[in-house]
C-alpha cells in the first residue's frame, strides 16, 4: 500500500482490466476493458460529460489458438468523444492472423500505428499478451523437459540464475540458451 499522499484533488481514472477464458471449441478469449472517467465536468468533441461518466469505455476481444495466433478479434467503443473514433474498428482486423510473442508490438504498430489507429486500442493491445500467457496453460509450457517456460528470464522473480527457477524449476537453474 501507498503512504498516505499530501492533501489533493481527484481528476482523472483510467481502469484497465484483462480477462482469459477458455472456450468449448478449443480456442481461447482474452478481452480487454479500458474506462476513462473524469472527477469534473469535461467538455470535448462538442459534448460534456458529468463527473464520473465514462469518456471511453472500450472493450477489445481476441480470440486465439494455443500457438497465440490471432483467430478473430472484436471491438466496442461505448463511449468515446469523437464520432469519428469508431472508425478505427476495421483496421483491426488486419491483426487476424499475427501472433502474440515477439515482434508483437511491431505488429501493432506496423498496422495501427499513428493515425491508422487509437491510442487507447493501442495501449489495450500492446498489454493482452501478459494476459494471454496468464490463461493459456499450454501456450507456455511444453511438457517437453528440455525447454524452459517462455517467462524464465523475463524479470528478477524468474532469472534463471535465482533462487525461484531453482526451486521452481531446478531442470533450468543456471540454464543459458543453446548457442547458433
Amino acid at each position: 500500500m501507498l503512504s498516505k499522499p499530501v492533501q489533493r484533488s481527484p481528476l482523472h481514472t483510467r481502469e484497465i482490466t484483462f480477462s482469459g477464458f477458455a472456450r468449448e471449441d478449443g480456442l481461447w478469449d482474452i478481452e480487454a476493458h479500458l474506462r476513462d472517467t473524469k472527477a469534473h465536468a469535461f467538455t470535448t468533441g462538442g459534448k460534456t460529460w458529468v463527473p464520473g461518466e465514462a469518456i471511453h469505455d472500450m472493450w477489445l476481444r481476441l480470440t486465439l489458438n494455443t500457438q497465440l495466433v490471432i483467430q478473430a478479434i472484436e471491438v466496442s467503443m461505448d463511449a468515446h468523444p469523437h464520432p469519428e473514433c469508431p472508425e478505427v474498428i476495421p483496421p483491426m482486423d488486419a491483426l487476424v492472423g499475427a501472433t502474440l510473442g515477439k515482434g508483437w508490438r511491431k505488429v501493432i504498430d506496423t498496422h495501427l500505428g499513428g493515425l491508422k489507429g487509437c491510442t487507447h486500442l493501442r495501449e489495450l493491445l500492446a498489454n493482452i499478451g501478459t494476459a494471454a500467457y496468464q490463461s493459456i496453460p499450454g501456450a507456455l509450457f511444453d511438457p517437453d523437459e528440455n525447454k524452459p517456460p517462455l517467462y524464465l528470464g523475463q524479470c528478477k522473480s524468474w532469472d534463471f540464475d535465482g533462487p525461484v527457477v531453482m526451486r521452481q524449476y531446478p531442470q533450468f537453474y543456471k540454464w543459458k540458451p543453446p548457442g547458433p
